[in-house]
């Protein structure tokens, strides 16, 4: 490993960090300065951490590109010597994916973006913080820095939503963005509770003095501690990732949100709560995460039918989204809960694969919500007549999330399906059954928003007059969408590169847990 790959991580991490910096201290009339330095950064944020999963070294494995800096050191103790909290970095095949989708997402994100004319300043400033903590927790080997960068993902958003975003305003059902805000505040601070109370506890079982995963890793805690800790761990981390019945957040917060934060919420915010019950809950407390599969296989389940039933009877085409979120992280949970290399890895490309395929389906329902300011299913209709490209980019994104073979949906699935017929038959067939669901209510939506009859008269009415002339979608949200686009082509036709990466750090914490049981 070669100096700069030493510093990668940390450079990734501090990009954005160093990005809000420079948007303090410009000055706020400058709003195309602001969104081309938004772009620059983000494009060089988004090569590196494509970067960082191409030279991530398989036959390796383990965590690369390493390096830590002492942040704290604490009073020595004369039973275990001397205590510290460390910033310490690296990542293994679980987190190199997720390091590349967070930068494949904030880059698209930032052009989908393009049209912020409120103090874009002000939006960038919080957009690039809440990315900066995403990468932190991804990269993070300490423990205290995975919460710290934890928080720093999550607290930005309430103000994101809460001044940028948009309320539901139908006839029979109102929600403001301040009610979506201020819920997905109160659901994920309550699961940090429970996160910071788990992390806590496992540094006093431990008596190590450090909070390095990898050092706490090697401890042999009690079984009875594994088993009261390991629910808070998965709890904590579940209510991010949309586990039922703690789920309702989750749909208000994605339809308030703007385009780009919506991206980020459900393509990538989502992933670190599944991200953490792996790295937290199945590598520190492996004994508990055995006991406690049944229970998370099991409302996952729910997820998956639940989150499917519900998108089924939407009107607002942003709550389809939200809801088909919560089924799809139920496919997350459940390949976690099946504890073998199959589905485990099933999981984790699971969680790429929808992180990329949601931001692509929010890139085109911000363009469609722009030009004609509504998201009613019952007033669209044939809207591909108009809007070729952002309807050929809406199918692809559905074709996805019903798992058509060849995108990145069904390899996904596919291998979570297996893994779960290998341990929990029964369950596999109701996960397919929501794969059913999610066919039905994506075909219908396809069928009548995009291919529908086209009111000319609804249409007019509708359609906002900057845009009478090309309501299609301009050149940055094109490219954003083919961005992401063509990354699920990618992963769908080549997907065993990175299976082989992921892989790797799947076999590391099974074969950890295997020696601990």
């Amino acid at each position: 490993m070669n100096t700069f790959e030493s510093w990668l991580l940390f450079i990734i991490i501090m990009i954005p960090l160093i990005g809000a910096a420079l948007f303090i201290l410009m000055p706020k009339d400058q709003k195309d300065l602001i969104q081309w330095l938004a772009t620059v950064l983000g494009l060089i944020t988004m090569v590196l951490s494509i970067y960082s999963f191409a030279a991530y070294s398989h036959n390796d494995g383990g965590f690369q590109f390493a390096n830590s800096w002492i942040w704290l050191e604490l009073p020595a103790n004369p039973i275990i010597g001397q205590q510290a909290i460390q910033l310490s970095l690296g990542i293994d095949g679980i987190s190199a994916p997720m390091i590349m989708l967070t930068g494949i997402v904030m880059f698209t994100g930032i052009l989908a973006s393009k049209s912020i004319s409120d103090r874009p300043k002000e939006f960038f400033v919080l957009f690039f913080l809440l990315i900066s903590g995403v990468f932190g927790v991804f990269a993070s080997l300490d423990l205290f820095f995975l919460f710290f960068f934890y928080e720093l993902s999550v607290l930005p958003m309430y103000l994101l939503i809460g001044i940028w975003g948009s309320s539901t305003d139908f006839k029979t059902f109102i929600r403001t963005k301040e009610y979506g805000a201020m819920k997905l505040m109160l659901y994920l601070v309550a699961g940090s509770v429970l996160i910071w109370i788990s992390i806590l506890a496992i540094f006093a079982e431990a008596g190590l003095g450090t909070f390095m995963i990898p050092a706490l890793a090697g401890i042999d805690f009690t079984t009875t501690f594994q088993l009261i800790i390991f629910p808070l761990v998965a709890l904590g981390f579940g209510i991010l990732a949309g586990l039922w019945p703690f789920h309702t957040w989750s749909p208000d917060g994605h339809v308030a949100a703007p385009t780009a934060v919506s991206m980020v919420h459900a393509g990538v915010l989502m992933k670190l709560g599944a991200y953490g019950i792996i790295r937290v809950g199945m590598f520190l407390l492996p004994e508990g995460a055995e006991q406690w599969a049944p229970v998370l296989l099991g409302l996952g389940t729910v997820n998956v039918i639940y989150g499917a039933l519900s998108a089924l009877g939407q009107r607002d085409l942003k709550y389809v989204i939200g809801y088909s979120s919560v089924s799809h992280m139920g496919y997350v949970l459940m390949g976690i809960a099946t504890l073998n290399v199959i589905g485990l890895s099933g999981a984790v490309l699971q969680m790429f694969s929808h992180g990329i395929m949601t931001a692509l389906f929010f890139v085109v329902v911000g363009v469609i919500y722009e030009r004609t300011h509504t998201r009613d299913i019952g007033v669209l209709e044939g809207i591909a007549k108009k809007m070729g490209w952002v309807s050929v980019l809406f199918v692809i994104a559905g074709l996805t999330s019903l798992g058509l073979p060849g995108l990145s949906g069904f390899v996904a699935e596919l291998l979570v399906f297996i893994g779960l017929f290998q341990t929990y038959p029964i369950l596999g067939m109701l996960g397919i059954i929501g794969a059913g669901i999610t066919a039905i209510y994506i075909l219908r939506l396809v069928a009548k928003v995009f291919f529908g009859k086209l009111n000319e008269d609804i249409w007019n009415n509708l359609l906002d007059s900057k845009f009478s002339k090309q309501p299609d979608s301009n050149y940055w949200e094109r490219t954003s969408s083919v961005v992401l686009a063509i990354t699920i082509l990618v992963v769908g036709l080549f997907p065993f590169p990175f299976i082989e990466v992921i892989d790797t750090g799947v076999n590391e914490i099974l074969e950890a847990m295997a020696g601990s049981l």
